[in-house]
């Protein structure tokens, strides 16, 4: 089915050159070793056997490239890449034709550009995590405050229990002196 696709569609040149430099891509990753360093590698098997393992080794590589070569282009079809390059380079064919469009873009400066917004968004993030970090100190001092007031209201009910038991004994203790006098 993709194949037919390449039939009907003419295929661009940075079509091609997409596809080229994946397929060498994907060649240089998944490169098959020599029998000398996969001897080497299984050297605790007969000679015959790492043959075989050989054999079956480029035939998994072999089938792996097929296999990814193939997703490629089934998710540039899908994804419509060449469609979206084609038209990429029909808008850089109008500009460079475009006598008013005179600004060409400069690296350097997108580069400076999008450094300092980074900067600037790092900066931001910084100021709002000492901003938080300022609040949740205030909120746990305000925490210790509370606590340090329910430990002194605590405090505070013993003594006023003390305070009652004198003075009830304090006014029996009268009481009894005017008794006994």
């Amino acid at each position: 089915m993709e194949k037919k696709h390449e039939i009907d569609t003419p295929v661009s040149s940075s079509q091609i050159d997409l596809k080229k430099s994946f397929k060498l891509a994907v060649r240089s990753l998944l490169t098959s070793c020599s029998r000398e360093e996969f001897g080497e590698c299984f050297s605790r098997f007969t000679t015959k056997e790492q043959e075989y393992l050989h054999r079956l080794f480029i035939q998994v590589i072999t089938s792996l490239h097929g296999n990814i070569e193939d997703e490629f282009e089934s998710l540039c079809v899908e994804t419509q890449v060449g469609l979206i390059l084609d038209t990429v380079e029909q808008l850089l064919e109008e500009q460079d034709l475009d006598p008013l469009f005179s600004k060409k873009t400069n690296i350097m400066e997108t580069a400076n550009f999008l450094s300092m917004t980074k900067k600037n968004e790092i900066q931001h993030l910084k100021d709002m995590l000492k901003t938080a970090e300022e609040q949740n100190r205030l909120i746990q001092g305000r925490i210790d405050v509370l606590r340090k007031g329910v430990q002194d209201v605590s405090g505070m009910t013993d003594a006023v229990k003390k305070l009652r038991n004198r003075c009830r004994s304090y006014g029996t203790d009268s009481v009894n002196e005017t008794l006994d006098t």
